[in-house]
C-alpha cells in the first residue's frame, strides 16, 4: 500500500510539474493585460508537433503534409529548444494580430479573450490540415541511454517510476526556479512587474509597455512549447486537440493558485496533479470533471485562490 502511495505522489509530481510551467504561460499574460490567452493550449500542441518534427519524425497518410520528414534529425533537448523558440515567435505573432489592434483601440477585454480562442482554433485546425488527426509518439531512444525507469524502493519492495516522469519533473523545477530568478532579480522581470502593478505609472518611468508585452507573450508561448513537448514525449501527441483539454485544465490550475500569481500557478499545478494521479484507476475518465469539481469549489469558498490577491483589478 505504501509502495503505491509513493508511486502515485511521484506521478502526480511528475504531471504536476507540466500543469505548472504550462499554467505559468496563463499567469504571465494575465499578470501583464489582465486577460487569459485561450490561445495558449493551441500553441501548447505546435510545440509538440514541432519538436517531433525536428527529431526527425514523419508525418502519416493523411494531411498536406502526408509521409513528409525533414532531411535531418535533432537529438531531443536541442529540438525542445528549438522548438520552444519557434512556439515563442508563434506567441508574439498571436499578440500582433489577435491582441494589438483591439488593445489599441481600447477594446472590451473579453472581446480580446474571444478573438484568442479564435486564433486558437485556426492554428488547431490549421495543424489537423497539415499534418492529419493522427496521433504521434515520439521515438523511444528520446533519451538516449537512460534507463526506462528507475527503481526509488529496494529490492524487495520496488518504486519504479519512469524516467521521463523524472526528466520531466526535474526540467519543470528548473525553469520555474529560472523564471523565478527572472522576474524577482532582473531588471527586465521587475519592469514586467511594474506594468503589471500600473501600466500608466511605468510608462512615465520610461517602460516601453509594448515592448515588455511582447517579452512576456514570447515567455508565456516559450513555456507552453516545453509543456508540450515534456508532455507528449511521456504519452504522445493525441491529435491535433491534444492542448486543448489540457489548456482548460491549466485554467483549473490558476485558479486553484490564484489569478496573476505565480507561486500559485506553481502550486495549483502540483496540487491538480497529484490529487489526479490519486484518482482510482475506474475513475481515471473523470480526471478533467476533478480538476474543474475543484475549480467550482475554489470559486465558491475563495474566489481570489489560495495564493492570489483579493481584489485584481487593472486600470
Amino acid at each position: 500500500m505504501l509502495t503505491i502511495f509513493f508511486q502515485q505522489l511521484l506521478n502526480g509530481l511528475s504531471i504536476g510539474s507540466t500543469y505548472a510551467i504550462f499554467a505559468l504561460g496563463y499567469t504571465l499574460v494575465y499578470s501583464i493585460l489582465g486577460i487569459i490567452n485561450l490561445s495558449h493550449g493551441a500553441v501548447f500542441t505546435l510545440g509538440a508537433y514541432f519538436t517531433y518534427a525536428l527529431m526527425g519524425g514523419a508525418f502519416g497518410f493523411s494531411g498536406v503534409l502526408a509521409n513528409t520528414t525533414l532531411p535531418f534529425g535533432l537529438p531531443f533537448v536541442l529540438a525542445v529548444i528549438l522548438s520552444s523558440i519557434l512556439a515563442g515567435l508563434v506567441g508574439v505573432a498571436i499578440e500582433r494580430i489577435a491582441f494589438l489592434p483591439l488593445r489599441r483601440r481600447g477594446s472590451d477585454p473579453l472581446l480580446t479573450v474571444v478573438s484568442s480562442l479564435g486564433v486558437g482554433v485556426v492554428i488547431v485546425n490549421l495543424i489537423q490540415y497539415l499534418v492529419g488527426a493522427e496521433n504521434y509518439n515520439f521515438p523511444a531512444n528520446t533519451y538516449g541511454d537512460l534507463p526506462s525507469a528507475i527503481n526509488f524502493g529496494t529490492v524487495d519492495n520496488p518504486i519504479p517510476i519512469r524516467t521521463v516522469q523524472i526528466v520531466i519533473f526535474v526540467v519543470s523545477v528548473i525553469i520555474v526556479a529560472l523564471l523565478t530568478y527572472f522576474i524577482n532579480r532582473t531588471k527586465y522581470g521587475k519592469a514586467m512587474q511594474a506594468i503589471a502593478e500600473d501600466p500608466t505609472t511605468a510608462s512615465l518611468l520610461g517602460i516601453n509597455a509594448d515592448q515588455f508585452i511582447i517579452l512576456t507573450f514570447f515567455i508565456s508561448s516559450f513555456l507552453a512549447g516545453v509543456a508540450g513537448s515534456l508532455l507528449a514525449s511521456s504519452v504522445s501527441i493525441a491529435g491535433p486537440y491534444f492542448g486543448i483539454a489540457f489548456g482548460l485544465r491549466g485554467l483549473a490550475v490558476i485558479v486553484l493558485g490564484g489569478l496573476g500569481s505565480i507561486p500559485g500557478a506553481v502550486v495549483g499545478g502540483f496540487l491538480i496533479g497529484i490529487i489526479e494521479a490519486f484518482v482510482p484507476g475506474q475513475f481515471s475518465g473523470y480526471k478533467d470533471a476533478v480538476a474543474f469539481g475543484i475549480l467550482f469549489i475554489m470559486l465558491l469558498v475563495r474566489p481570489q485562490g489560495l495564493l492570489g490577491r483579493k481584489f485584481i483589478q487593472k486600470v
